[in-house]
C-alpha cells in the first residue's frame, strides 16, 4: 500500500504495518509509468490485497422488490344505503356492525306515507280495464317505486300487501360495516342508513418508490404476508399502477386484488383477511438480458461511479461506468465497459487508495478514457465533434428546443467518425450518440446527458495533451439529476468553447449553477 517504503531485509511496513513484499530479480513491485488512474501490482502484492476479478457478461436482472401496504376491502363491491324517502324505521332486522347479510335480505321496515300513497295507485292501475291506459298506468307507477328504493320482486307483491311498512333490503352480500339508524328514527331521504362491504376479495395497496416503476407491471405476481394469517403467503396479480405520483414522497399507489377465503371455523370471522391489516409484500422481477457487472465492483464515491478494469495482468485502469437499474447482485451497465472485460470485485478499494496515493490530483482524470496522442486527422474529428456537442449544449441552456433537435444530428454524425478513428477506444463512445426528435426540453435534457458526460471527459484528456484544446473550458452541476431524472449520479458536466458558464441542464431556470472543472 506504500511502495515508498522499501527494504532489503524482510520486515513490515512502518506506515501501516502489513509486511513487505518481496520483489524478485526481473520484477517490478509498482509500476511507476503505470497508465493515469490505474495500478500495477506483481502478483505477490495483488495476492496480499486479495485481488479477485470478474467478467462483464450480458444476462437477466433479477430484483426483489420488498414493499408494504395494507388490506383494504374492494372498493368495487362496498355500497352506502340511503333512505329514498322521507319515513320512520319501525323495525330493525339487522341492529349490529358485523352481520352477514345476503343479497335481497331485509334490513329495516320503514314507514312512509309516500310509499304508502305511491302504493295506492299501483294498485288502483293494476285494477283499470284492460287497455293501453292500464298500461301506461301501471309502468309510470312502478318506475315512481324503483326511484322510491323498491326492488321489482317487492313491486310485484304490493297488490297483496297489507301492512303498512316496507321493507328495506340488502343490495349486496357482504358484512355490514357501518349501521347508521335505530328502531323509531326519523329519517331524511339521503341519510345513510347501513354500509355493507363484500369481504370475499380484497386490495393490498402499497406505494412503491420512483426508482422502482421501472421493474413493475401490471399483471406481475405478489406475494403477500400478513401478521394477522402467520405462516400463509398470497399470490396476486397487480391490477392498477396509478399514473399520478405523490408529490411529498415521489411514490406511485399500486393496486393487488387477492381471494379472501372462508374459515372453516364457525366460532371466528369469516374470512381469513381483516379489514385494514397491515401486510407485506415481495415483488420478484426480471429484465430482458443486459449487460451486468456485480454490485461489489462498483464504487462511486462523491456518486461519480467507477470500476476498476483489468488492462493486463496485475495492471487494473479506472474507468468511469454510466450505471442503469440495479439488481440485487449486479448493477446494469449502460456505458462505459464491454461484454468480456474484466472488472475488480475484492480489492478495489485498496486498489483506488494506491491510485489516489500514485496519482494524487491527477486521478480524477481517470474517468476520462484510455486515448493515447491524436494524428492529425484524428484532431479535426475531434474538433468537430467538440463543435458539434457544445453547439448542442448551448441550445439547451437557451431552452430552444427547436435549435437544438437542429443541432442533433450534427453530434450523431460526428459522434460516430470521432469512434471509427478512435478504433477500439471509441467503442463505447457510439453507443451515447442518439439525438434528435426530442418532443420537449426534458426530453432533449435526458437524451444529451451522457454523451455530454463523456464529450467532457474526452475533452478533458485531450486539453492536457494537445495545446490546440487547452481553451476548452469544462463545467460541473451538482444538481443535474433534478433536470435529468434518469441520471445515475447528481453529477452533470458538459463543455463550452468559451465561458461565461451556461448550464445546460437547466437553461434560464438556473443558467450559472455549476463550477468550472480546471483538471
Amino acid at each position: 500500500m506504500h511502495p515508498w517504503i522499501k527494504s532489503d531485509q524482510p520486515g513490515n511496513c512502518t506506515i501501516c504495518g502489513m509486511k513487505l513484499v518481496p520483489v524478485y530479480e526481473g520484477e517490478k513491485g509498482l509500476d511507476e509509468s503505470s497508465m493515469v488512474g490505474g495500478v500495477t501490482l506483481n502478483k505477490q502484492v495483488a495476492s496480499t490485497i486479495q485481488v479477485e476479478t470478474a467478467e462483464v457478461k450480458r444476462q437477466m436482472l433479477k430484483r426483489t422488490i420488498r414493499v408494504a401496504g395494507m388490506i383494504d376491502d374492494d372498493d368495487s363491491a362496498h355500497r352506502r344505503l340511503s333512505a329514498y324517502v322521507d319515513g320512520r324505521i319501525d323495525n330493525l332486522h339487522v341492529n349490529y356492525v358485523g352481520a352477514e347479510v345476503e343479497a335481497g335480505q331485509p334490513l329495516a321496515a320503514i314507514y312512509s306515507r309516500d310509499l304508502l300513497v305511491a302504493r295506492s295507485e299501483y294498485t288502483l292501475a293494476t285494477k283499470m280495464a284492460a287497455g293501453a291506459d292500464r298500461d301506461s298506468a301501471i309502468s309510470a307507477t312502478r318506475q315512481k317505486l324503483r326511484r322510491m328504493g323498491l326492488t321489482l320482486p317487492q313491486i310485484e307483491k304490493l297488490p297483496s300487501q297489507t301492512g303498512d311498512t316496507f321493507e328495506i333490503v340488502a343490495p349486496i352480500s357482504g358484512t355490514v360495516v357501518t349501521r347508521g339508524v335505530y328502531e323509531g328514527q326519523y329519517v331524511k331521504e339521503g341519510d345513510v342508513l347501513f354500509e355493507i362491504a363484500d369481504f370475499s376479495k380484497m386490495w393490498f395497496v402499497f406505494d412503491a418508490y420512483e426508482r422502482d416503476l421501472a421493474w413493475i407491471r401490471v399483471g406481475q405476481d405478489v406475494e403477500i404476508t400478513t401478521p394477522s394469517v402467520p405462516g400463509k403467503i398470497y399470490r396476486a396479480p397487480i391490477s392498477f399502477i396509478d399514473p399520478n405520483l405523490a408529490e411529498q414522497t415521489r411514490t406511485a399507489r399500486i393496486r393487488v386484488v387477492m381471494e379472501n377465503p372462508h374459515v372453516g371455523d364457525p366460532t371466528r370471522h369469516r374470512h381469513e383477511l381483516l379489514h385494514k391489516t397491515y401486510a407485506d409484500g415481495r415483488i420478484s422481477v426480471e429484465s430482458e438480458p443486459v449487460l451486468t457487472v456485480p454490485r461489489s465492483s462498483v464504487l462511486s464515491p462523491g456518486g461519480a461511479p467507477f470500476v476498476y478494469v483489468t488492462e493486463r495482468e496485475g495492471a487494473y485502469q479506472l474507468r468511469r461506468v454510466l450505471l442503469g437499474r440495479v439488481g440485487d447482485d449486479v448493477w446494469e451497465i449502460v456505458s462505459g465497459l464491454e461484454e468480456g472485460e474484466k472488472v475488480v470485485t475484492t480489492g478495489n478499494l485498496l486498489i483506488d487508495a494506491q491510485a489516489q496515493l500514485d496519482h494524487g490530483d491527477a486521478a480524477p482524470a481517470a474517468f476520462a478514457p484510455a486515448v493515447g496522442p491524436l494524428s492529425a486527422e484524428q484532431m479535426e474529428v475531434a474538433r468537430k465533434f467538440i463543435d458539434a456537442v457544445a453547439n448542442a449544449g448551448a441550445a439547451l441552456s437557451s431552452d430552444n428546443l427547436a435549435q437544438y433537435n437542429q443541432r442533433a444530428p450534427a453530434v450523431t454524425d460526428s459522434t460516430a467518425k470521432l469512434a471509427n478513428s478512435l478504433g477500439k477506444a471509441g467503442d463505447r463512445l457510439i453507443k451515447l450518440a442518439n439525438l434528435g426528435g426530442a418532443k420537449d426540453l426534458a426530453a432533449a435534457r435526458t437524451q444529451f446527458y451522457p454523451i455530454s458526460m463523456a464529450s467532457a471527459d474526452y475533452a478533458s484528456l485531450w486539453r492536457a495533451k494537445a495545446e490546440e484544446f487547452s481553451g476548452l473550458k469544462i463545467y460541473e452541476c451538482p444538481m443535474a439529476k433534478s433536470a435529468v431524472p434518469s441520471a445515475e449520479t447528481n453529477t452533470g458536466r458538459w463543455l463550452q468553447l468559451a465561458g461565461p458558464i451556461r448550464n445546460p441542464f437547466f437553461g434560464a431556470e438556473m443558467l450559472e449553477c455549476g463550477q468550472e472543472v480546471k483538471r
